[in-house]
């Protein structure tokens, strides 16, 4: 069976046959009766990103636990969704983080103000995910950015664009305007310094 347990860089959550290399939670949002979604997609403003394997604990996905488990390509298309590192399984990439947040953003934040803010930047309550005008050109994002044009994301790397899929990233360059997807907090951290984890990079 297939959970409905992966996410998109648009935040979605969705089912599908690929595990991903990153781990995550938003929160409580599935019934473990019958490990399916319930109609809510947060619990609480701390959308975090964990490591798939910390000191051996091993945990039933989806079961009467104390939050979802949700699965990612990687640390780029968590940060685009809108989630942040984890300051339990992932300290010193989450103590990094911060330190970029604090330089790219003007202030330190605890983990609290860092989630408000990107929970104001992640969603529209119109249209789910929110996309934010690109500044300059999609050349000079920093690396890890992630971009979309239609249906497709893409990230940025080097000043290059490739498509994301599920299976990893291939070069590409979207046909037209695109929207930036990460939100802007958390690309002006990518911008002072914090290098996310992108797969087959």
């Amino acid at each position: 069976m297939t959970l409905q347990n992966r996410v998109t860089p648009f935040g979605e959550i969705v089912a599908a046959p690929y595990r991903g290399t990153m781990m995550g939670n938003r929160g409580i949002i599935h019934d473990p009766a019958t490990r399916t979604l319930l109609r809510k997609r947060w619990t609480n403003d701390a959308w975090i990103i964990c490591v798939c394997k910390f000191k051996n604990v091993r945990r039933p996905v989806m079961a009467r636990q104390s939050w979802t488990e949700l699965f990612f390509l990687d640390e780029a298309t968590a940060l685009s969704a809108g989630h942040r590192p984890c300051f339990y399984c992932q300290r010193q990439r989450a103590l990094a983080f911060q330190a970029a947040w604090a330089e790219g953003n003007g202030r330190p934040m605890k983990a609290p103000e860092m989630d408000r803010v990107l929970h104001g930047e992640r969603l529209d309550h119109e249209s789910g995910k929110a996309l934010h005008a690109i500044k300059g050109h999609v050349r000079d994002l920093p690396d890890g950015a992630m971009i979309t044009r239609g249906d497709n994301a893409f990230i940025v790397r080097n000043g290059n664009t490739y498509r994301w899929s599920w299976q990893g990233y291939e070069g590409a360059r979207p046909d037209g305007d695109a929207m930036l997807l990460t939100p802007p907090s958390t690309v002006r951290a990518l911008r002072a310094g914090y290098r996310p984890l992108m797969h087959g990079f």
